[in-house]
Parts: structure tokens; sequence; C-alpha cells
């Protein structure tokens, strides 16, 4: 009885796998509507097929004895309406809240790490499940638990992500799948270049914000993944955007010899010449051309060997005790025992290792092809780096004007008062010295504990201009002394050459502070801070792990980081997902300094 109770059991579940495959059907449908510009269907088909998967953890732990826990990121919070009744996402405002919260619902399902090994186990789940029926009517019911634990390995939480640095054969799989990632992007490119040059050729009033939304949207996210993958960093190589248009006395806005009482048409004349003008442009749609036919040739040997030698593994090992009969996978001979799968099975793992050992050094030639075409040219960077420091310069003027302003206002409002109450005191000390001894000692002593809590505020003070210990020890051990003062778990890891220019030091320093102070106001219990330098650069990434969902336009704090770092034309960049961790990555230029080291600065000189 309890063996058919287990086979009607896994027949179950078998059916249930297959109903999978429609699941990947779907998404797959979506993918390709995605692709031409029907961007609305993908997320809803992640979230359909969860429900599948919920069913299976459900009776994986009905049926196999083996619980399993949703692996999801937690839901992303709904939009809020402001006082002005407007919803705001970042620096855009919308009337509706439905973009904002479709946007949030699609990032949340695209990014999640589950959803990847989700999709895995739909497409390879029915291959295995369909065996089920024969093994549990071979091994018992207890099978039907092993197959529980496989379906919690792919559709159970993971308490960090699968790090492949230490495994040979997993860090080749592993770029295999970027080089179908990036060939995947790429045909995604291809397909909105050729609708690039139909709207120009056709429409040309709308090529301008199908191109903002659409194309660059697309390369971005191309730009973005190769770095992530593969380390080659892509920048954004595109011109910047242009000004509002200035009206004329008369109030009307001119657009060569034509006039317009609102700006409006202006604008959008000005942004259609801002775009087709700008040659990152056409080299985008070049690069959606040439990316996909040079990653297709790139990937195609890769995927051929492994495929074949999957298929001879499983045609040996899988199918010939299945159908019990003589198999062959071509061009190889007939085999029909173990022992003349064994002498093939070599041939088949050879192919397999053949076709992944070179797939890193393939997927960083494939970024490296798409850097070639997305990348900036040298007029482009001359173009952002004046543009930018344009915008940091108003930043730094208001910035040290304000901090000015608090340094006078500390210190008259401060150490002034003080010296001031200690400067009465001392007459009445004088006035009271022949008089009163008692008195003037007694005041003498308050005049000895105010001098010394002045000298404790002035030094207070002082730590918030420049701290000492920056001055002393450099750097590293600055930030090794916040990380001991912070009330979270802090670990600093890294190293410096030498001494980085003052007042680098000192925003990095400040920056660093400001991190680490939102990671415990956001409810971090851990963090960890690597410094390093390389190619005249200054690297810190702050990682924590809170809640996520960090955005610098809704908050003072890392705007604050933004324009302070901006006065050294350097970057923060934010990656914070919704329930985290979040990793804050400040970048600054600079040189190291030319001074020698004094021996306090030798620790900051060497590895963490």
């Amino acid at each position: 009885m309890t063996y058919l109770r287990a086979l009607g059991r896994a027949c179950a579940l078998a059916a249930l796998a297959v109903v999978s495959w429609f699941d990947v059907l779907v998404e797959l449908v979506a993918f390709a509507l995605l692709c031409v510009g029907l961007v609305f269907f993908l997320g809803p088909a992640i979230e359909w097929a969860r429900h599948r998967s919920a069913t299976a953890r459900t009776l994986a732990a009905r049926w196999c004895g083996v619980e399993i826990a949703p692996p999801y990121r937690p839901e992303p919070p709904e939009p809020v309406r402001e006082r002005d009744g407007w919803y705001r996402d970042g620096n855009t405002l919308y009337k509706r809240a439905f973009w904002i919260r479709w946007n949030r619902r699609f990032t949340w399902a695209m990014e999640d790490p589950a959803a990847g090994r989700e999709f895995v186990w739909q497409v390879l789940n029915p291959l295995v499940t369909l065996l089920l029926p024969v093994v549990v009517l071979l091994g018992g019911p207890v099978v039907l638990r092993g197959y529980g634990r496989w379906t919690r390995w792919w559709l159970g939480p993971r308490s960090a992500p699968v790090r492949c640095e230490g495994r040979w054969l997993n860090r080749r799989l592993e770029s295999l799948g970027h080089q179908m990632g990036i060939l995947a992007l790429g045909a995604v490119m291809f397909v909105f270049s050729l609708w690039q040059l139909v709207v120009v050729a056709v429409a040309m009033p709308v090529a301008a914000p199908v191109i903002l939304w659409s194309r660059r949207s697309i390369t971005d996210t191309l730009r973005r993944e190769a770095g992530n993958w593969t380390g080659v960093r892509i920048a954004r190589p595109y011109l910047p955007p242009p000004s509002l248009p200035i009206p004329r006395p008369d109030g009307l806005y001119q657009v060569g010899k034509q006039l317009y009482d609102e700006p409006f048409w202006p604008v959008q004349h000005a942004r259609t010449r801002w775009v087709l003008r700008d040659r990152a442009t056409w080299r985008d749609m070049a690069g959606g051309m040439l990316i996909p036919l040079v990653s297709l040739l790139l990937v195609l040997p890769s995927v051929a060997l492994v495929g074949r030698g999957a298929v001879g593994l499983f045609t040996l090992w899988v199918w010939r005790p299945f159908v019990s009969s003589p198999v062959r996978w071509w061009p190889f001979p007939e085999v029909s025992t173990h022992f003349g799968a064994a002498v093939q099975t070599p041939v088949a793992l050879a192919m397999i290792v053949a076709g992944v050992a070179p797939a890193t050094w393939l997927v960083r030639q494939q970024a490296r092809f798409a850097r070639v075409w997305l990348g900036p040219t040298d007029a482009t960077r001359l173009a952002q780096r004046v543009e930018r420091l344009k915008q940091t310069r108003t930043d730094v003027t208001v910035t040290q004007a304000a901090e000015l302003r608090r340094i006078e206002r500390d210190l008259h409002d401060g150490i002034q008062s003080r010296l001031v109450a200690m400067g009465m005191k001392l007459g009445a000390v004088e006035a009271l010295v022949d008089t009163d001894p008692a008195a003037a000692k007694r005041l003498a002593a308050e005049l000895r504990a105010s001098s010394s809590e002045a000298l404790t505020e002035l030094r207070v003070l002082i730590r918030g201009i420049h701290p000492p210990v920056l001055s002393e020890r450099g750097l590293l051990d600055a930030v090794r002394a916040l990380a001991l003062d912070s009330p979270l778990k802090a670990q600093v890891t890294g190293s410096l050459p030498g001494r980085i220019e003052e007042p680098v030091e000192a925003c990095t320093y400040f920056a660093v502070s400001e991190l680490l102070g939102n990671a415990a106001k956001h409810g971090a219990g851990t963090v960890a801070i690597d410094v390093g330098f390389a190619d005249d650069q200054l690297t810190v990434v702050v990682t924590d792990n809170g809640k996520g969902g960090a955005n610098p336009a809704l908050g003072s704090g890392l705007r604050g980081i933004e324009r302070r770092l901006g006065g050294f034309d350097g970057r923060l960049t934010l990656t914070s997902p919704i329930g985290g961790p979040t990793r804050a990555t400040v970048e600054i230029p600079c040189q190291i300094d030319p001074e020698p080291l004094s021996p306090k600065t030798s620790t900051s000189s060497e590895t963490a």
C-alpha cells in the first residue's frame, strides 16, 4: 500500500512538472514581446509561474517530508502619494501610481536571484521527474524524500549567493551562461535597432522619445550587466542633454526663424537634435547589428560542444538503460553494454570540457567588443567632463559656503559664549581675591572646569573639520577608527600604496562616515568596507546587510555625498534592491602624495 501511494504521488509530481514547461513557454513568449517593445507581459508572466513553484513547495512538504520556505525577496512597497497629489519615483513625477508600481515589481521579479534558479528548475525538473515513477518503483518511498531535497535546492531560500570562484567547472559554466546572456541582450538590441531605423525614417518627431525610452535603456542594461559579469566596464557615451530654452524679452521662444508661445516644441526640437546629432546614437545602432553576430560566433562552438557532450552522456547512461536496446550518438558506434558506455564517456566529457574551458576568456572578448561600439569616444568624454564640472562647480560653492556658515555658527554659539563667560568669571575672581579668597578659589575651580569643557568642544569642532586621526594615520587607519566607533559589526579590508592627497582623504573619510551612519539608521547589522587604489583612482566599497531600497533622490545624506564627491570629479554608485544588500561604491580620481611617509602613517600602506 505504501509503495502504491508513493507511486501515485510520483506520477502526480511528474504531471505537475510537465505543466511547468507551459510556464516556460509563456515566459519565453513574454520575453519575445519584450524584445519588440511590449514590456508589460514579462513581469506578470514570472509572477504567474511562481504559483506553480508554490504548489511544488507545498507538495514537497506534504508528500516528501521536506519543508521549503519561499526564497523571494520582500515585495516592493506601494507608491505613496505626496502632498501635492503626485507620485514620485526618483526625480520623475507621475500623476498615477501604475507605472511606478509596475516598474518596481518588474525590477523586483527580474533582479531576484531566486527567479533565475526557478526558471532553470522549470526547464530541468520535468526531465528528472518523468523518471521519478520508475525510480520510486525500484527504490520505494525513500526516493520521494530525495526528490524533496532536489526541489528544496532549487526552490528554497539561500542565505547568500553561491559563489563559484573556487570551482573550475562551475566558473566556466557560469561564464557560458553570461555568454548566452550577452547574446540575448544583443538580440534585443538588434530588434530595437531595426525599430529605431523605421521610426527615424517614418516618424521623425517621435524619434527622440522612442530612442531615449527603449533603445538607450536596453543598451544601458547590456553595459551594466557586461560590467557585472566580466568586470569590463562600459561607460555611457552620450552627450549631455540640452538645457531648457530661455525666452526672449517678449516672452516668446525662438527656434531658428520660428517663434513659439510655449516651450514644449522648442524642448522637443532640442531633444530631437540632441539625440540624432549624437554619434553615440548611431554607434549604438551599429553595435546592435554587430554585437549579436559576434556573440553568436563566439557562443556557438561552446554551446555545440557542451550540448553534444551532454546529449552523449544522456544517451549512454539515461536513455540506454531505459530502452534496454543498443543506442548510438553520431558519429560513434552503437553501445549496448556498460563497458561500451564507459569507453565513450571520456569523449563526451572531453567535449563538455572543451566547450566550457574558453568560456571565461570568450565572454570577456564579447564585453570588450561591446565596449568598442557602446563605450564613449574621446570627444564624448571631454563633453561629459565639461558638463560635469559645470554642474559640480555650483554644488561645491554652495557646500563650502554652508560649511563655513556651520563653522561660524558653532564658534559663535559654542566656544565664543564659553570664552565670554570665562572672561566675566575672571573679572569676578579679580574682585574677590582680596575680600573673599574662598569664593575666588571656587570661581577659579569653575573656570578650570569651563576651560576643560571649552577645550573638549573645540577638539570636537576641529575633528568635524578635519579629524586628527586622518592627518596622523592616513585614510585606511581613519576608516578603521570609524569602523571601531560604529555600532555595526564592521570589517575593513584593502590596502593603499601610500598617502592619498589630503583633500581627497577628507572627502572619502566623511563619505564613509555618512554611509556607515545610513547603514546603522536603516537596520543593518554588519558592514564590509573595502579600500583600494588602482589606475590613479581611489575606490571604497561599503556593503551592508540592511533592508535595501536606498535612493539618493529621497534623502539628503546620499545627495550630500554626491555633492562632496563632485568637487573632486568623483562618483557614487549605489546598488540597493528591496530586501538588500546595499552596496555603495565611492570612486575618486586622485594621485598618491609624493611627500615621504612619516612613521605614523606606515600602517596605512600595509595590507589590512
